[in-house]
């Protein structure tokens, strides 16, 4: 389950990106949750997802 604080989300996911995903999609699809609600969440806080990096920034 994926917290629903932005910042904690934020944090999580990074985390997951780094050592566990080699992609978004492949986070997204273990987590059960769209790319697109993903990247809504974090947007608040003007995170965008940079593929080239595997995380958001």
């Amino acid at each position: 389950m994926l917290p629903n604080d932005p910042v904690m989300l934020l944090s999580v996911v990074n985390t997951k990106l780094r050592d566990e995903y080699a992609s978004l999609a492949e986070l997204c699809a273990s987590l059960d949750i769209g790319s697109e609600e993903l990247a809504a969440r974090l947007s608040p806080l003007g995170y965008a997802y940079d593929a080239a990096a595997n995380r958001f920034i």
